[in-house]
């Protein structure tokens, strides 16, 4: 998968690819052709003493130098441009598919892990493809060219390049395959730590209202520690192989020496060879020591690869029509035809059956007890999720055939768990609609009973709201959401139980208002309290995923059993309060 990654995703990128590769080859002809310079000097300059040899081969030895750095660097930003462009676009390429992802997909793979996999495995990959360009294009160069250089300073000598490459391929191949298992269950990890703090910050109300701090310290630890244990060991190891290349190279460089001095001593060798020889195969030996380092960071990739083609791979349940309806009535007239769902795995259908018809200007309601089904059913009519039986139809037309743009476009959503964006009042309220004027800002905000505290608020419209609107109250963070709806002015408003955080005064205002303003859109109200739906037109009872009473409020009252009861569990509640 790696591989197929790399290749993707910096096809686009070959010029830089390209110019990577020339300016390292310079970079390598320059580092193999200095210690022949050198001993050059050496042999010839020195030996005879010839300033002007020495001062000669010296400029150009300094010219050469010059021309490397050059290359060196040039070669480190086109490596360095490329990796960031491969992480640019995979980033893009992650976001737009979790942008296609329903909620099945989403709730599969889970927000924590892919974050990490949207950041830390695009950063793994990205490093990979930066340190191939400044030091694994070179290697081979450098290796190869250094092993023919060798020869030809002296072939006696080779055979020492043949005992020690191989020696410092073992050692560090054993370090190696220690290393990669453990950088396999690293990112696995690493999800789990984003999981336990995204659930901490998300429920910090709740732990402290339970003085749960010390456990959750503790949970964060042991988290926190299973990532550093394992990455204590992935780094005795990395400590450990350092030491160990720097003993191969110790060792061969003294046993070149050690064999050069008699061959100096008999006249076959001279000095300024035996440094180039000793030269070479360094270079020999770092280029091996920069390939294996490479070797580390290969598996970690790609298992960070995997991952990320893993989201790639995976399409949306929820798919675009191939030939879909591009225009609609715009009446918002909703229709449901024996629609059934069914979570995958799940033993049960979470719906089964269902049928009704939302008409444009009435309010049809939904109500029931909690696990009944109704946020399921809310998320099939927008197509968070597809129905797996049945149909859902929007102005005659089933959603799975009409434009995503075109459905959406046509509904105004509130979600049970109303989520402001970081940014002002303005901006969100702008969300469903961009060229709304303040005129239009200020009716919404109005009709969802916001007004008067976003006038309170320093700045008004364009007052601060943070992430998530946590610098609101819940109350608050409904009307904007509300409000936020009414701005987009769509053929179908559909509340899921959007009213649960306002009080009996502000919510009767609410609804009031709300009749008012949408007279001819197609309401549908997932609610708990019986109060805010008491004056719909079609009320729909939901027990166990099934509909087991439709009506009005006054018809529920003698046909339903299941209503009665809610009716009185919440009168009595009422009364005793």
């Amino acid at each position: 998968m790696l591989w197929k990654l790399l290749v993707q995703y910096l096809r686009p990128h070959q010029r830089l690819l390209i110019a990577v590769v020339v300016f390292q080859l310079a970079q390598s002809i320059a580092s193999l052709y200095l210690p022949t310079l050198n001993a050059d000097i050496i042999d010839h300059g020195v030996a005879t003493g010839d300033t002007g040899y020495i001062l000669g081969t010296g400029s150009w030895m300094l010219l050469i130098t010059l021309a490397q750095i050059a290359c060196s660097i040039t070669a480190v930003y086109f490596g360095a441009k490329a990796a960031m462009s491969l992480g640019r676009d995979l980033r893009d390429a992650i976001f737009a598919r979790v942008g296609e992802f329903s909620e099945q997909e989403v709730a599969y793979f889970g927000a924590p892990s892919l974050i990490t996999r949207t950041t830390n495995d695009v950063q793994q990959v990205q490093q990979l493809v930066l340190m191939t360009c400044t030091l694994l294009v070179a290697a081979p160069i450098l290796s190869i060219g250094g092993v023919v250089m060798a020869i030809r300073q002296d072939a006696q000598l080779s055979w020492l390049i043949a005992v020690a490459v191989p020696v410092l391929l073992i050692a560090v191949g054993l370090i190696v395959s220690r290393m990669v298992p453990l950088f396999r269950k690293m990112q696995t990890r690493i999800d789990t730590v984003n999981r336990v703090l995204r659930e901490q910050l998300a429920g910090i109300r709740v732990v402290r209202a339970f003085v749960r701090e010390g456990m959750e310290t503790e949970r964060f630890a042991a988290a926190n520690s299973d990532v550093t244990e394992l990455a204590l060991r992935a780094g005795r190891l990395m400590a450990l192989m350092f030491p160990v290349v720097i003993l191969v190279l110790n060792i061969s460089s003294v046993a070149v020496i050690w064999f050069g001095a008699f061959r100096i001593e008999d006249r076959s060798m001279q000095v300024g060879t035996l440094i180039a020889f000793l030269s070479y195969l360094m270079q020999i030996l770092m280029s091996v020591m920069m390939a294996t380092f490479m070797a580390v960071m290969i598996p970690r990739a790609a298992v960070s690869a995997d991952r990320i083609g893993e989201v790639l791979r995976t399409e949306s349940s929820v798919r675009p029509p191939l030939d879909p309806v591009l225009s609609s009535a715009g009446r918002g007239e909703l229709e449901l035809v024996d629609v059934g769902f069914a979570y995958p795995g799940a033993e049960q259908p979470v719906l089964e059956g269902i049928s009704f018809t939302a008409r444009a200007g009435q309010t049809t309601a939904i109500i029931g007890s909690t696990g009944a089904g109704k946020t399921t059913l809310v998320n099939l009519l927008p197509r968070l999720f597809d129905a797996g039986s049945g149909s859902v139809r929007l102005d005659g037309v089933d959603v799975r055939e009409l434009h995503p743009d075109l459905l959406w476009g046509h509904i105004g959503l509130v979600p049970q768990k109303p989520y402001l964006f970081s940014g002002t009042v303005r901006s969100n309220l702008l969300y469903g609609k961009p060229d709304a004027d303040e005129d239009e800002l200020w009716s919404a905000l109005a009709i969802a009973q916001a007004r008067d505290f976003v006038q309170e608020m320093d700045g008004g419209l364009d007052a601060p709201v943070s992430q998530g609107g946590t610098n609101l109250s819940g109350g608050q963070r409904q009307r904007l959401a509300i409000a936020r709806a009414l701005v987009k002015q769509p053929g179908l408003y559909i509340f899921d139980d959007s009213f649960s955080s306002l009080d009996t005064a502000t919510d009767a205002r609410l609804r009031q208002a709300l009749k008012r303003s949408t007279a001819g859109a197609t309401l549908v109200i997932v609610a708990q309290r019986v109060s805010s739906i008491i004056d719909a037109e079609q009320i729909l009872v939901l027990d166990d995923g099934r509909i087991v009473g439709r009506g009005t409020h006054h018809s529920l009252l003698e046909t339903s059993e299941t209503y009665r009861e809610i009716v009185s569990s919440q009168l009595t509640a009422e009364e005793a309060a």
